[in-house]
């Protein structure tokens, strides 16, 4: 694979869920050219692997809308995970054995279309505290509701 370097869109992204299934959200931190974009979405409840797939999934599709169309076409991203098997999944080294998964891995494939290149790093889960930070954030601020 080819070496990514200081042009390249870096995205973190966590999910996860309190229970498993149980209430969920995403953390995204997008470091692109002009600064550093962060989000946190609350999505219900799922698992903690359904949620993980989102956040890439929300991470892909906010950076389209950041830079455009065009623009996206030539931009190569790196999507960093602490999830192994979901980075094992993306990267087609592991099958994906739970069926409710496939629908999100589909999407992610057909969004990855939009840029030259997207390559998924898992990376250590203390690499990932901001993402991680967003996520319980926004999980805390849901206390109300469950």
């Amino acid at each position: 694979m080819k070496q990514f370097n200081n042009e390249t869109i870096v995205i973190y992204c966590d999910g996860g869920a309190r229970g498993n299934p149980g209430p969920a959200a995403i953390g995204v931190v997008i470091k692109i050219k002009g600064g550093i974009k962060e989000y946190s979405k609350f999505i219900g409840e799922t698992t903690n692997n359904e949620a993980e797939y989102q956040s890439a999934i929300f991470a892909l599709k906010k950076v389209k809308q950041l830079i455009g169309k065009e623009k996206a076409k030539k931009e190569k991203i790196e999507v960093r995970m602490d999830s192994e098997l979901i980075v094992n999944q993306l990267n087609a080294k592991y099958k994906i054995k739970e069926k409710n998964l496939i629908p999100f891995f589909i999407e992610i494939w057909n969004l990855k279309q939009n840029f030259n290149e997207v390559k998924f790093t898992h990376i250590p889960r203390e690499k990932n505290k901001e993402a991680d930070k967003l996520l319980n954030r926004e999980l805390n601020s849901q206390n109300t509701l469950y």
